[in-house]
Formats: C-alpha cells, sequence, structure tokens
C-alpha cells in the first residue's frame, strides 16, 4: 500500500537518511543507548514523521507548522553528526554518506515548502 506521503520527494529523502542513520548508530557505544544514539534517532524519525503528519493537514499554515519542526529536527541532525565524528563513533565516509543524504533531503524540503506556499489550492487558514 501506498501512503499519499510517500510520494513527497522531501519525506523519501528524508526516510533514506533516517535508514542511515539506524545502520550507523548500531555500532554507537552501548553508554550511548539511552544518550546520542536515542537522541540522533530521535530527531531523524522526526523529519519524516513531521512530513507525513504535514501532508494531511488542510491550510498552508498547518502544513508549513509541521514542515518547519522537520527542518529544526534537520539541524538537530547536523549537529549529532558533527557530534558523532568528533567523538569517533563514525567515519568520515558515514560522516559524509550522513551530511550528503541530510543535505539533499533538506534541498527537498525547502522546494516542497516553496511549493506549499506558491499553492492557490491550498487554504491560507482551516
Amino acid at each position: 500500500m501506498d501512503y499519499g506521503f510517500q510520494r513527497v520527494i522531501a519525506w523519501q529523502r528524508a526516510h533514506d537518511f533516517v535508514l542511515k542513520v539506524y545502520r550507523v548508530t548500531r555500532s554507537f557505544p552501548d553508554d550511548e543507548r539511552f544518550g546520542l544514539t536515542s537522541q540522533f534517532r530521535r530527531a531523524a524519525l522526526s523529519i519524516e514523521a513531521n512530513i507525513a503528519e504535514g501532508y494531511k493537514k488542510l491550510s498552508k499554515a498547518d502544513k508549513l507548522r509541521f514542515l518547519n519542526i522537520s527542518q529544526g529536527s534537520m539541524e538537530e541532525c547536523r549537529d549529532y553528526i558533527i557530534l558523532s565524528f568528533d567523538l569517533g563513533y563514525i567515519n568520515e565516509q558515514d560522516n559524509n554518506e550522513l551530511r550528503t543524504l541530510l543535505e539533499y533531503a533538506s534541498r527537498m524540503l525547502n522546494a516542497y515548502c516553496d511549493g506549499i506556499i506558491k499553492n492557490a489550492a491550498i487554504k491560507e487558514k482551516e
């Protein structure tokens, strides 16, 4: 079954990022399970989840509020990538892949937001 939000390219790219975060954080130290591992995964999940939730909202303001939460979670993930690399939890290849995936998702999300802002068919308010 295909849910409507799965057709949104920003969600697809965010999902790719989440999958990479989960793969990479599997090798984090056990003592980070409730620290960085949990926080990194939670922030990554928030990106795609808020895109999905915003997809069904009817007004521009509601849609954009959820997408803005996604943008904030992206910035949080940028910080976690830096921290993970500086702590030696990820190697340079994973660092670069995470940054690239996140940047691509960010560009797609910004384009999605612009499209919503310009779409006259979406109501301004509910």
